[in-house]
């Protein structure tokens, strides 16, 4: 099979996506089972949007996927998750400054997705443009992430840490992707 990327360096930056991507979902699926469906249920939906991602990281890494394809259903899928996760049912935060801030950078996420890839020519974007959407999701995770720290530590504190991350990982493969397509 021949591959899209012959660099080195991107071959690194999809295989840690992919790599870190599958480990997560799998953590992620393991506390599906662990926890029960009942609790777990909306993480099982988005789930499935996280693996179409994986996969077609995967379809587009072997050439499988035009990149106006590839480009098109996974900033869908990114923009569900974010809809879904962090729009319309976000998580209980310990504090509402924290929540507001997290709903308005989930806003701007949506609205940038909308902008900047949802357009039919996508290969004017810049780097500054497709890194900006990263770095908005690694910020609301990190929000997230301390927001997990400030409320009492459960047995369900693992699982919600390895999932919040999952969202970024999957935009850095879909920058890391859109980049060397730019070129």
């Amino acid at each position: 099979m021949q591959t899209r990327f012959k660099k080195k360096a991107k071959l690194f930056d999809i295989g840690i996506t992919a790599v870190a991507g599958m480990l997560s979902v799998g953590i992620m699926l393991y506390g599906v089972f662990h926890f029960g469906q009942a609790k777990i249920l909306p993480e099982l939906v988005l789930n499935l949007f996280y693996i179409a991602c994986l996969v077609m990281i995967w379809m587009y890494f072997f050439n499988r996927l035009k990149p106006q394809q590839f480009n098109y259903r996974c900033t869908i899928c990114v923009g569900i998750t974010v809809l879904l996760r962090d729009v319309l049912f976000p998580p209980p935060l310990a504090f509402y400054a924290l929540h507001l801030v997290c709903l308005a950078l989930s806003v701007l996420l949506l609205l940038m997705l909308t902008y900047f890839y949802a357009r039919k020519d996508w290969k004017n974007y810049t780097k500054r443009n497709m890194w900006t959407i990263c770095i908005i999701d690694i910020i609301i995770a990190a929000l997230y992430n301390v927001d997990i720290y400030l409320e009492p530590i459960d047995e369900y504190t693992t699982y919600l840490l390895t999932e919040i991350w999952i969202r970024p990982t999957i935009t850095y493969g879909l920058v890391a992707c859109f980049i060397t397509e730019k070129s």
